[in-house]
């Protein structure tokens, strides 16, 4: 019987084998080369068993043991099953897993890499979730949806937190009758994870909170139910407001942190506290410099680990993004000799300021934690349900002058009759504080007090006058406008105050366009005594100083918020373009042209593109203060003029009449000081349409240059171009210009998102093999819209023509914003 035992407990296919060996004093297990407790059986058995036929087992009238199995049992696909088509000699004493229905994980959870499940849970970590789950901080919601005649019963009233953000009112109140709960309103807005729920009685409450609380719901969210404490919020309470708003005021901290406290309540639509909901601890340091607590040089040495981690993404994408057929570019063969980047990252350069360098800032008008009209930075985000205010009064980046006219404003604003702003419902008047402030010019060794070098201020004040009554909306702007003037006056030293600017904008988001009317402009008068409101509304202008030269900058015109810094980016730029005297320079998204006009002087010619017409706008004026004249500056859409400016360049020789579409380039050359504020106000009248000539009528110095400008550009021997797109990167069109126009060998990408980076330059250095009239497959590309960035870029390098792509060279970080978690990546790529 021993005997049978043993030989049942013997796989088949080593039946002879066995049987040759001392059955009495050996384990089978033991000498079983193909048993699962040996994972390296010896070849020349193997080959053996393979031509042996297999002989049937004997049977036993007891059932055998279970065999004991390896720690890997079944975690690895087996190749010789797979390779012959489903047929393994080894059988089921196999240790290796014969498809994907017998596969296990392996003892740290994962999955063997070459199975489907690994595959599909790697595309799946790629994809940006769906709806990102926020962290559990609580709700810091100070803004109240309208009652709509409805009147609160303490303890009736509750907030749900962590619903979906696509849910609105409806999805909320549907989702509550499927669960059987019965209630009297229910209210959400789209957009965000919180909604407020009223019921009739205790007894819907208890039910409501037993059945729904720690629920899941939506994509994997855990409900949670709060407790809501009636409250007034009413404006006409303004002076019960005021009465506690010094109490309060002393319960935040020194260092602007906000302490525990009973009132830290939030408020429900009927104008009612949530409360127990609120983080404590949160602060505006933490939310807008969340690097503040380290020192600058381990803020460097994070930003540069962060930032090659990211670079890595890129060889990556690129690598899996490459056509079947064709060979990997050398960059990613050699990326794996410098840790998986696909160029060597040279370093960071740090800020010679470090505390206050911010030119400008924009503060959120709302209400604290304890419902006192703020002005200062938001909490959180809105979609999360926080719209608290918190004063600016301990955030690194911001200057003293800018806290200063905050706290102005926000004194003001205690008195005013006008409501501030309300996110929830979208009414009321007050919006936003935009301070924009001017320095002379400064030599890096003068940096120890960068505020001493301010010279001009320009107040920004965004409001929204729908439904006030004109009468009433000129006299409070008055009443503020005078409040600005003695409240600067009255600082010592004074504050620099050049203009107030009061702009009128409807939108829901506070980011208002670039041509959002003025309501009102107030210029500082000639006796220094005060703010006079200008009769014929045009746009006041700051200036900075930027590699020696003065920039005019406009309300709404994009300037670098670090002015010392970005002078150390646009060198760096402008050292690894290659440039000289016949070097063609495409400045892409200029902005006010400081790129170009910087480096002006390096070149033969600097082409500009900009969507923004007010900066463009700036752009010329600044070319005529700095006595620049080989800049131009094209107003439009880059994705679509840059076709027919790299045409009219670029483009082999042709007669002057074939050249029909560039004749509708919108572009503003030099213009003369006397006309600057009527071609300011030309351009914001046509827009950024690119059909538009925004050029005047006053250029008679460039005429002779305009004339022939399809035959002397053509005599410049380099052509480069130098990116600085907005955060979301390249258009597409312009993508494909770049990179399938053979003259251009240079191009220098200056980011503020890495991560656009990343996905712009997959598809400008990823090979590609598309034949003419081809195009990428994208019938099966439905999940698009789930996809990440880089994603996307390589769904469109299947459809990308037929060139030679870039190379990445170099790269190097410059940190334009210590202390949070943003600094800009400049890349060198070449063809």
């Amino acid at each position: 019987m021993e005997l049978t035992l043993t030989k049942t407990l013997t796989p088949p296919a080593m039946e002879e084998t066995a049987n040759s060996s001392d059955q009495s004093s050996i384990p089978m297990e033991n000498t079983s080369p193909s048993s699962p407790a040996d994972p390296n059986p010896n070849p020349s058995e193997k080959r053996k068993r393979e031509s042996e036929p297999e002989p049937e087992p004997e049977t036993t009238c007891d059932p055998p043991p279970p065999p004991q199995q390896h720690y890997l049992w079944k975690t690895t696909l087996c190749s010789y099953f797979r390779r012959t088509g489903g047929t393994c000699s080894h059988g089921e004493s196999c240790r290796y897993a014969h498809g994907e229905a017998e596969l296990r994980p392996r003892p740290d959870n994962t999955w063997d890499p070459t199975s489907d499940r690994a595959k599909k849970m790697a595309r799946t970590d790629e994809k940006e979730p769906a709806e990102e789950k926020p962290a559990d901080v609580g709700v810091m919601m100070t803004d109240a949806l309208e009652a709509e005649g409805e009147e609160s019963s303490s303890g009736l009233s509750k907030c749900f937190v962590n619903l979906p953000m696509k849910w609105g009112a409806d999805n909320l109140r549907s989702f509550l009758g499927q669960q059987g709960i019965l209630f009297k309103s229910a209210k959400k807005k789209k957009g965000m994870i919180v909604g407020f729920v009223t019921f009739e009685n205790a007894a819907q409450v208890k039910k409501a909170v037993e059945e729904l609380d720690g629920k899941t719901v939506g994509n994997n969210r855990t409900l949670k139910v709060s407790d809501v404490i009636p409250r007034a919020f009413e404006q006409n309470n303004k002076a019960a407001l005021s009465s506690r708003s010094t109490s309060e005021t002393e319960k935040l901290s020194g260092d602007g942190e906000v302490t525990e406290s009973t009132n830290n309540d939030e408020v429900d639509d009927d104008g009612n506290l949530v409360s127990g909901s609120v983080a404590k601890g949160r602060s505006a340091r933490d939310v807008v410099t969340p690097l503040a607590h380290m020192s600058y040089s381990d803020q460097l040495e994070h930003k540069k680990n962060s930032l090659a981690q990211i670079l890595k993404r890129l060889t990556r994408n690129a690598r899996k993004a490459c056509p079947q057929g064709v060979s990997l570019p050398g960059w990613i063969l050699k990326a794996r000799e410098i840790g998986g980047l696909p160029c060597k990252l040279e370093g960071i350069i740090e800020s010679p300021i470090v505390n206050g360098y911010r030119n400008k800032c924009e503060f959120s008008v709302g209400c604290s934690l304890q419902g006192k009209r703020t002005v200062g930075f938001l909490l959180g985000n809105f979609r999360e349900g926080i719209t608290a205010v918190e004063e600016p009064v301990d955030c690194p980046n911001v200057s003293r002058i800018a806290c200063k006219y905050a706290g102005i404003f926000q004194e003001f604003l205690q008195q005013s009759k006008l409501p501030v702003w309300n996110r929830l419902n979208n009414t009321g008047f007050w919006r936003q504080l935009t301070v924009r402030e001017g320095r002379g010019p400064c030599a890096v060794a003068e940096v120890g007090d960068p505020e001493s070098g301010i010279s001009e201020v320009m107040l920004v004040v965004q409001v929204c006058t729908v439904s006030f009554e004109d009468g009433e909306v000129n006299d409070e702007l008055q009443r503020l406008a005078q409040a600005f003037s003695v409240g600067s006056s009255s600082e010592s030293p004074s504050l620099p105050l050049t203009a107030l600017v009061i702009q009128d904008h409807t939108g829901i988001s506070n980011a208002a366009p670039s041509d959002v009317p003025l309501k009102a402009v107030y210029i500082r008068n000639e006796s220094n005594s005060g703010l006079d409101v200008v009769d014929e509304l045009v746009e006041p202008r700051v200036h900075d100083h930027l590699s020696n030269l003065r920039f005019s900058i406009s309300p709404s015109a994009f300037f670098q918020v670090n002015t010392l810094a970005a002078d150390k980016l646009y060198s760096l730029a402008g050292d690894w373009a290659g440039l000289n005297s016949d070097t063609l320079l495409f400045d892409i998204c200029c902005g006010t042209g400081t790129i170009g006009l910087t480096l002006a002087h390096r070149v033969g010619m600097v082409v500009g593109v900009e969507m923004n017409a007010s900066a463009v706008a700036d752009a010329q004026r600044n070319a005529e203060i700095n006595s620049i004249k080989n800049c131009r500056f094209v107003c439009g859409k880059a994705e679509n003029v840059i076709g027919s400016l790299m045409k009219e360049y670029l483009s082999l020789p042709q007669k002057q009449d074939d050249i029909s579409d560039t004749t509708q380039i919108a572009e503003t050359e030099a213009v003369s000081a006397e006309e600057n504020v009527d071609s300011a106000e030309k351009v914001l009248e046509k827009g950024s349409d690119p059909t538009v000539d925004c050029s005047t009528k006053d250029d008679s110095h460039l005429d002779e240059h305009n004339t022939s400008t399809t035959s002397n550009v053509r005599q410049f021997k380099n052509v480069v171009a130098i990116v600085d797109p907005p955060r979301v990167g390249l258009h597409p069109t312009v993508i494909k210009v770049l990179r399938t126009q053979t003259r251009l060998r240079r191009l220098v990408y200056i980011s503020c998102n890495p991560e656009s980076l990343v996905a712009n330059a997959i598809e400008l250095c990823t090979p590609s093999l598309v034949e003419k009239g081809e195009k990428g497959n994208n019938k099966n590309n439905r999940g698009w819209k789930s996809m990440s960035s880089a994603g996307l870029a390589r769904q469109r390098v299947k459809s990308m023509p037929v060139s030679e792509p870039f190379v990445p060279i170099k790269a190097m970080a410059v940190d334009l914003f210590p202390h949070t978690l943003h600094c800009e990546l400049v890349m060198l790529l070449e063809s």
